[in-house]
């Protein structure tokens, strides 16, 4: 190689460096943010689904956007914040804490997910905390925005009942499941449950959960060790496949007979 093609080849080195930081590609969440406005929080969530394309880009400029990185907390009973959430990317875990420390998850938000502080949607903040489990791009409306454009259409206050009576819904299943059922068919009830989410079947694959373990105790009420253990007895069986932070499906059917078990 001659002289000047190492000249070269060093001045290129010199330039592009894939490990320091002048060289690291940009945030494609924090380019959202950075898209002067751009974003829009409303899309595709199903409690505006009636509002006309007009109707969501004026909401849209009520319904700010922040990227909270995982491990965040959206908020807290130490710093409560009076607001109507709307998730458009990335999870969000919302748990309690009992008097003994133990963290009882009460929700996995999906995209779409509306929560927050507000008698609407069948969840008061005071006593519990929401926190990112990945990157997570969320929308707030304050609580005037919600009380003069949401509660006063008919559209929407139909859409918040249907959304009000299935989280009763759901409440009254987990209840029933803590009271009733053995710990192996509330685990089967969960992962099928959690197959239903929109990401977690794709292009006709087998669904997957992407929760680690003491995530799935969290929403269950049991100790990590418990479901761990369950988790392993249905991986040995050929029901499921763990990976790390995945759980694949692989006999919903098998998995549905043991759900519905009560003993």
């Amino acid at each position: 190689m001659n002289d000047e093609c190492r000249d070269e080849l060093a001045s290129g080195a010199a330039k592009a460096k894939p490990w320091s930081p002048e060289a690291r590609e940009t945030d494609p969440l924090e380019a959202l943010l950075a898209d002067g406005g751009t974003f829009a929080c409303l899309n595709e969530v199903d409690l505006f689904a009636d509002l006309s394309a007009a109707e969501i880009r004026e909401m849209d400029m009520m319904a700010p956007a922040k990227l909270f990185r995982r491990g965040e907390l959206l908020y807290s009973q130490a710093q409560p914040v009076k607001a109507l959430f709307i998730l458009k990317t990335g999870r969000v875990r919302v748990f309690r804490v009992a008097e003994d420390g133990k963290a009882l998850t009460m929700a996995i938000l999906e995209p779409g997910a509306v929560f927050g502080e507000m008698v609407l949607v069948g969840q008061r903040m005071y006593d519990s905390y929401a926190e990112a489990i990945e990157d997570s791009m969320v929308c707030h409306l304050g609580v005037e925005d919600v009380e003069r454009f949401l509660l006063s259409d008919p559209r929407i206050a139909v859409r918040i009942s249907r959304l009000l009576g299935e989280r009763v819904a759901e409440l009254e299943g987990r209840l029933s499941d803590l009271a009733l059922r053995p710990l192996p068919a509330r685990v089967a009830s969960t992962l099928l449950g959690m197959a239903q989410w929109p990401s977690s079947a794709r292009f006709g694959r087998a669904p997957t959960i992407r929760l680690t373990h003491e995530q799935v105790a969290g929403l269950l009420g049991a100790t990590r060790e418990a479901t761990s253990k369950i988790l392993s007895d249905f991986a040995s069986r050929g029901l499921i496949r763990q990976g790390r932070g995945r759980i694949t499906l692989i006999d919903p059917v098998r998995l549905r007979a043991i759900a519905r078990g009560t003993a």
